[in-house]
């Protein structure tokens, strides 16, 4: 298993489509970033099995998505179930958004997007720190 660091043209990769990120992506990481949405950490271009992910919230095992005018197409939509069916094996759910939601509706978009968020939570969530009598953790 690869760990960060190890194939440094990915991490180029991921810089540079954080440099050109839509207006759509900056908006939404404007309210995403820094545990603003109710605690979860969000990433910007995750790679993840082959392809870099718009956000990513590792702990929940999330991927967000947004989709511009281009993903209208059967072939665009039959790659994005291909895109979306390899992060379902690598363990990650996809929530999709448009560019218009976005725009028009970027509450909407953070409340449904919590409301996905928490349907499904991830199966193994971290365990809560216990302490003992002592103070010691359990």
């Amino acid at each position: 298993m690869l760990r960060r660091g190890e194939q440094p043209w990915r991490t180029t990769r991921a810089r540079a489509l954080r440099e050109n990120q839509t207006s759509a992506e900056n908006m939404l990481w404007q309210r995403l970033r820094n545990r603003q949405l109710a605690g979860f950490k969000f990433v910007r271009q995750l790679h993840i099995d082959g392809y870099y992910a718009d956000f990513a919230c590792r702990e929940a095992r999330v991927v967000v998505e947004i989709d511009g005018m281009t993903h209208g197409t059967p072939s665009d939509v039959e790659s994005d179930a291909a895109r979306e069916q390899s992060l379902g094996k690598a363990g990650y759910r996809v929530f999709r958004v448009t560019n218009t939601d976005v725009y028009e509706n970027i509450e909407g978009v953070q409340e449904a997007l919590l409301a996905f968020l928490a349907a499904a939570p991830h199966p193994n969530p971290l365990p809560q720190r216990v302490k003992n009598t002592l103070g010691e953790r359990e």
